[in-house]
């Protein structure tokens, strides 16, 4: 697969813990991802935190980031203001930081593919309700 995919926290956290259940589907990904995969802080400080059982996966974690594996995206307040939307749109889910952070990157750079490990990337729309496609899902 090529161009941008947005990465969440569930498949990030999968491939540095050889005991998720979605470990080895994510690893396969990875090998044959071709393209930029992209993120942002309040993803990798969830996925730092779903690591604790290993300092050493947490320190893999980042330096794979720290080697380009990642392009993480800075938030801007325009992005901060439509977390606080999104994340009052979605409170019944509820939408947690990480996830709103990301789908408002995702609206600004125009991203629309996303590899998630869990539905709620089949939930949430960009302001023009299109929808996301979850490439762990759809295939690549």
């Amino acid at each position: 697969m090529r161009g941008s995919v947005a990465f969440d926290s569930g498949p990030l956290v999968a491939l540095f813990d050889r005991d998720d259940a979605h470990h080895q589907r994510c690893v396969e990904f990875i090998r044959k991802f071709r393209g930029t995969g992209i993120s942002n802080l309040a993803v990798v400080t969830e996925v730092v935190y779903l690591l604790d059982f290993s300092r050493q996966a947490q320190r893999d974690f980042l330096q794979w980031i720290q080697a380009g594996a990642l392009r993480l995206v800075e938030l801007d307040s325009d992005d901060l203001e439509r977390v606080i939307e999104l994340m009052e749109k979605y409170a019944d889910r509820p939408m947690d930081f990480a996830d709103a952070s990301l789908v408002a990157v995702c609206e600004r750079l125009g991203v629309r593919d996303v590899a998630s490990v869990d539905n709620d990337f089949l939930i949430y729309r960009f302001r023009n309700r299109s929808t996301f496609r979850n490439v762990l899902q759809h295939g690549s």
